[in-house]
């Protein structure tokens, strides 16, 4: 299934390609990196050839996966922690707030879009592939917008496990997409981020930090729906920057995600927009939670190579420590001693997601192959072959 089949490279010499300096990566050594063998012959060598298989795990690629999906996780909690101050100071626009997240990505991403690709190839890009991300753009604005409405009806508890639906159906649709191969460390990996995860819900829930549901019912299928949004469009966008430059799929998303986010604010928010509180503070924080959704933008499609949107969405469970942290500085909560192990449990789940494999060839996803399109003749300000 190639959502970019009309784009497909006709065979002509190598010297005649237009190939983007994306398509050679930096971690080929860690391509190729096969784990040493686990040795049963006796409790030392078993131990032994243990630490080799743990030490084999750290390359490049894993850390850097490991660090950028904590970036993203952390951009998350900021997000939270700005959505719950902007909602105590009288500015409640679920629609209108990602609204600015859309229109920074687009006018950061789009002009350099054009720069590469020049208006003629912006335009076709438009043209031949512009229905494909509109559905991607569209699924990202209704989840974000989903997910916000689930936290007004149902509780804390419902939504923190609804919110792990994401994860099955982002694997589902990328072997739908990549045909992904799981190995059964890598599903037990799933399993334990998902015990942290559970550590997590009973930390919340024994220090009295739910809520109750004003219509469970509504709120609990609005969080499914959201999360499968999510899935969708997590491993959809995975699919795009495996084969295209992350600024015309990004560029993307944001143009038609300011679109369909801008008519669905102004038809769903047009009279709050004038009844809720634009003072400095509350636009100090819309800026703060732009500029963390901006890096989580832009950060999430980069950890789709490095590792997969799978692995983005688990490393997204380690949110609830770092809004402990936030807690603690800024409202001074108490910590309690659950969510320290919880948040051990969750890194231990990702580093056994790789205990087999690296990070590349675990998911067997195929060669990250980045070009532009083949009907784009013109990059950077220079003719090309056209091709």
């Amino acid at each position: 299934m190639d959502p970019f089949s009309s784009t497909v490279t006709p065979d002509i010499p190598d010297d005649k390609k237009s190939v983007t300096d994306e398509s050679v990566s930096p971690f080929a050594d860690d391509q190729v990196v096969v784990r040493p063998e686990i040795d049963y012959s006796s409790v030392g060598a078993f131990c032994s050839s243990s630490w080799r298989r743990f030490a084999s795990i750290w390359t490049r690629r894993f850390v850097l996966s490991l660090l950028a999906g904590q970036v993203v996780s952390l951009c998350i909690t900021c997000t939270n922690v700005t959505t719950e101050e902007l909602t105590l100071r009288n500015w409640a626009l679920p629609t209108t707030q990602t609204f600015f997240l859309y229109f920074s990505l687009f006018v950061i991403y789009t002009p350099y879009t054009i720069y590469q690709y020049g208006f003629g190839g912006w335009f076709k890009v438009i043209y031949k592939d512009g229905w494909k991300y509109i559905i991607l753009a569209a699924c990202d604005v209704e989840g974000n917008f989903l997910v916000v409405k689930a936290y007004q009806y149902t509780n804390l508890l419902s939504c923190m496990l609804l919110d792990a639906w994401a994860i099955p159906v982002c694997m589902f649709f990328s072997y739908l997409y990549m045909r992904t191969r799981y190995h059964w460390t890598q599903l037990l990996g799933v399993m334990i981020c998902v015990a942290g995860l559970g550590l997590l819900v009973g930390a919340d829930q024994i220090t009295n930090k739910d809520w109750p549901a004003l219509s469970k019912g509504k709120g609990d299928a609005f969080m499914i729906v959201g999360a499968s949004l999510y899935g969708f469009t997590n491993a959809t966008e995975e699919f795009f920057v495996r084969k295209r430059p992350l600024y015309e799929v990004v560029g993307q998303l944001g143009m038609w995600g300011t679109i369909i986010n801008g008519i669905q604010a102004s038809a769903l928010e047009h009279k709050k927009m004038r009844e809720v509180t634009w003072s400095g503070t509350n636009i100090g924080l819309l800026v703060a939670y732009t500029a963390a959704m901006f890096i989580l933008y832009t950060v999430a499609p980069l950890l789709y190579r490095l590792a997969s949107s799978a692995y983005y969405n688990l490393s997204l469970l380690s949110s609830d420590f770092y809004g402990l942290l936030f807690g603690l500085f800024l409202f001074h909560f108490k910590p309690y001693w659950l969510y320290f192990p919880s948040f051990a449990v969750v890194i231990l789940g990702l580093i056994v997601y790789f205990w087999h494999s690296t990070p590349f060839v675990a998911e067997q996803q195929g060669k990250t192959d980045i070009r532009v399109p083949v009907y784009v003749t013109r990059r950077g300000g220079a003719v090309t072959e056209d091709v």
